[in-house]
């Protein structure tokens, strides 16, 4: 059977007729509804999971002024938050956070439709997060957290004493601090009378799905291509890649 070279990231693969590629793609197939169904189950098992009351009044700064964590939803009933790494001073924000923030203009008509809005939030002052946005041409709505607490709350900053400590909780885990900030994604939900309610966090690779280009990547022969010891090393702001 003949083999094609061998390519970059990924293992040689056999050639073969269009019969056998078939045959082959309908046994993936398969396994792909099996997963389609068990990611239908695990999505209706994240809806059911219970909410905690947000009682803390949180106030942002942002392009509006101040404005409260009631604020933020608009007109709607649910808020999704993107916990973006970028502390006080860093002057740009996390080339990471960044990638997966590309993402994010795109969607939000469709969003609204579905009675959400989506708010990006970072603990650096306004000012500092106001000239990097311009720069990266984003137009989703960004605040900081900087004059409150909410970053610590939900555990993607921390407190020079909790790194001194060399424990940190993240991600439903106490664990060794890598860094002051950390990525997250937070959902909430405002009723009719105006209570808010948190149901639900992710963190870490419980952010892929918020990921596009990774959904695209995800298709090909060499998939994400990335070093298993140093994912996304090769990862840098969208005006900085020299193709």
């Amino acid at each position: 059977m003949a083999k094609i070279k061998t390519v970059a990231g990924t293992k040689e693969h056999p050639v073969v007729s269009e019969k056998k590629w078939l045959a082959a793609r309908k046994a993936l197939l398969v396994k792909e509804k099996q997963f389609t169904r068990l990611r239908d189950q695990l999505n209706r098992q994240r809806r059911s999971l219970p909410w905690v009351k947000v009682d803390r009044e949180y106030v942002f700064d942002g392009p509006n002024g101040k404005e409260t964590l009631a604020a933020l939803f608009g007109s709607k009933s649910q808020l999704i938050v993107y916990h973006f790494m970028f502390a006080p001073g860093w002057g740009d924000g996390c080339a990471h956070c960044s990638f997966w923030a590309d993402h994010y203009d795109g969607v939000l008509p469709h969003l609204g439709q579905r009675d959400t809005s989506l708010v990006v939030i970072s603990r650096a002052p306004w000012k500092e997060i106001a000239p990097f946005k311009k720069r990266m041409g984003w137009k989703f709505k960004w605040v900081s957290s900087f004059p409150n607490n909410f970053n610590h709350d939900f555990h993607v900053s921390f407190t020079p004493e909790e790194m001194k400590s060399g424990s940190v909780f993240y991600n439903y885990a106490n664990k060794e601090p890598i860094c002051e900030e950390r990525e997250g994604v937070s959902a909430f939900y405002k009723d009719k009378k105006g209570a808010i309610y948190h149901t639900y966090s992710a963190y870490e690779r419980g952010i892929d799905m918020l990921n596009t280009t990774y959904h695209f990547l995800d298709l090909t022969a060499k998939g994400r291509n990335e070093k298993p010891d140093s994912a996304q090393d090769w990862v840098t702001y969208h005006d900085e890649y020299h193709d």
